[in-house]
């Protein structure tokens, strides 16, 4: 097989060095057919090629050149798909269990069905949730406004599921479930563009799918999945933008007379890349993302500094001499509005039922606000909902600043990345259960990520940190600010009241680095092609052993994984098991 190791065939953002120049006997040499060695060329490095099973591999299955070559077309769209087909059975098998209001569901799952029927979230009234449970059309919807501290884009979600099958925990749990499942696929195409391999993309999916956190949160009616789809599409927007970015460079600069691409410094620095609606899609998620959480601001930023860092590279492989200068004039004007404002509407936009519903006796919490209570003041000539929901706005701002009452489960930001203290959804005890040796079992979700993918994690995390600073690699930089972007805003509110749950917005950037450390564990295949075939290529026994031992040792960790997942499934999904069993399950004392 080629290489499915990250390093293959790629070239960096920042430090690359353009193709040689030919020398002036080579170009004598010309005439007598002399052709120099290829190499990674600037429209290679540009626009890195995906990588190819090799034809040997096809040779020793017994595939038909052409059917190889199908199936390689093929599994570019079939292999993620299939891997998502498998993440969407998982994660939508039994989804109505337990038949409960779980965690914060007694929130999200109400106030989405307020939204769906009326526009703005309900004042209900406490211990309605039984009764929500035994008969959902004998519970009225509360007309009293209610006090929250979301915005609305993902409730409107989740109350799309509700709409869809009713109000009862299959309906509530249902469109995260298929946001979850969406993000597997996303995923797989994500990292296949990143590192140009299917295989490690679809790994990557594959990954994320026997996550257990996100299985859960998957599978629970809370808004911190569907804040990750949006972080997750805007990232992938992103990523599509930045290589039709460079493939528009690559088309705008000259062709030597041996049909090389050669760099241009004038078109490097002045060429304007014009329309990128891909930014404009990543500003649309972004603001939706925001619009679920305002954690997801902070990415935005994050991510709107990558792209910055993008260009500039992009450039600086075209040949500027002054990139950075050439991005600030040419592209962070056209980057900004193409994704602040955007971001911005869509936020607006998330808002329109509490603005456009407001009658006296219904309306949304403090919708009245600016002709009410804030009556006068020097802001009076903009419109009253615009005053309204700053004002909202302000105070929920000041509820999460403020927001250190204890908590059972929560966790400091230091403790995720090793699942210091997972989260308890739900948990229930029964008696009479002859399997155990205390007769009795438990019944628990548990938001917990699968343990050995984590704890791989942390040395993927290191090994990518590693090949950012020091081998100036963009797509580990790329996976390091996907990280640091959903986790690092925490600890500016260590004295808050956090959870671990939280961290599923970057978990999908944790699978990446884990199969980024994985191709970096498969390494390089031994050559293949012409210059082998014709003898001038001999094999190398110490790489192939070398390759054999680290697809052994990728396999192993990968089927550990799996298996970790197969063994803490009771605990993700609520099956009841003997207690003895549940507390055998318990590895770290903080997980009880």
């Amino acid at each position: 097989m080629t290489s499915t190791a990250p390093e293959a065939r790629q070239g960096q953002d920042a430090g690359e060095q353009h193709g040689p120049e030919p020398t002036s006997w080579q170009r004598r040499l010309r005439r007598f057919g002399h052709s120099p060695r290829p190499g990674i060329g600037l429209r290679e490095r540009l626009n890195p090629p995906y990588t190819r099973p090799g034809n040997q591999l096809w040779a020793v299955l017994g595939v038909p050149p052409l059917l190889a070559d199908r199936l390689v077309r093929w599994a570019a769209w079939g292999g993620p798909l299939l891997v998502a087909a498998v993440a969407g059975v998982l994660r939508f098998w039994k989804l109505g269990s337990p038949h409960a209001v779980i965690f914060d569901e007694t929130y999200y799952a109400k106030d989405s069905w307020a939204l769906i029927n009326q526009g703005y979230e309900g004042a209900w009234p406490k211990d309605v949730d039984k009764l929500i449970l035994n008969d959902p059309s004998q519970v009225p919807v509360p007309t009293d406004p209610g006090y929250v501290v979301h915005p609305p884009a993902g409730k409107w979600i989740i109350g799309l599921g509700e709409q869809l099958f009713g109000f009862t925990p299959f309906g509530w749990r249902f469109m995260v479930a298929v946001l979850g499942t969406l993000s597997v696929l996303m995923l797989c195409r994500i990292g296949r563009r990143l590192f140009r391999s299917t295989f490690l993309g679809c790994l990557a999916g594959a990954l994320l799918a026997v996550d257990g956190l996100h299985f859960v949160m998957s599978r629970t009616a809370l808004l911190d999945l569907v804040l990750m789809f949006f972080v997750l599409a805007a990232f992938g927007c992103l990523l599509i933008d930045r290589d039709w970015a460079r493939r528009r460079l690559a088309a705008a600069l000259p062709v030597d007379e041996d049909g090389v691409l050669r760099p241009d410094t004038k078109v490097a620095e002045h060429l304007r890349l014009g329309w990128r609606p891909w930014r404009i899609a990543a500003g649309v998620s972004l603001g939706l993302a925001a619009a679920t959480k305002w954690n997801g601001l902070y990415i935005m930023v994050a991510f709107g500094l990558m792209t910055v860092l993008w260009d500039a590279g992009a450039r600086r492989t075209a040949g500027a001499v002054r990139p950075y200068t050439a991005v600030l004039l040419r592209d962070v004007l056209p980057a900004f509005v193409s994704v602040v404002p955007v971001a911005l509407a869509t936020y607006l936009a998330s808002w329109t039922g509490w603005i456009v519903r407001n009658s006296p006796d219904r309306h949304g919490y403090f919708r009245d606000w600016a002709t009410t209570d804030g009556k006068g003041g020097s802001w009076t000539w903009l419109p009253d909902w615009v005053r309204s929901l700053w004002h909202y706005e302000h105070q929920v701002y000041d509820f999460h600043v403020h927001l250190t009452s204890g908590h059972t489960y929560q966790s400091n930001p230091w403790s995720w990345i090793v699942l210091g203290r997972p989260v308890s959804y739900f948990y229930e005890e029964q008696n009479g259960c002859a399997e155990s040796v205390t007769g009795k079992c438990s019944r628990e979700v548990l938001a917990l990520g699968t343990p050995l993918l984590w704890w791989a994690a942390c040395f993927a995390l290191v090994y990518v940190l590693w090949r950012w600073i020091f081998r100036r690699d963009w797509r580990a930089g790329a996976i390091a600010c996907g990280v640091a972007a959903g986790w690092v805003p925490w600890f500016l509110y260590q004295e808050r009241t956090i959870f671990l749950f939280y961290a599923v917005v970057f978990v999908p950037f944790l699978c990446l680095a884990v199969s980024m450390m994985i191709g970096a564990m498969l390494g390089p295949a031994a050559e293949t092609g012409p210059r082998y075939e014709l003898g001038l290529a001999k094999p190398d026994p110490s790489g192939e052993r070398r390759r054999t031992l680290g697809a052994v040792a990728a396999g192993v960790l990968v089927l550990l994984i799996i298996w970790n997942f197969i063994y803490f499934w009771p605990l993700f999904t609520g099956t009841p098991i003997p207690e003895d069993a549940w507390r055998d399950r318990m590895w770290l004392d903080t997980w009880i």
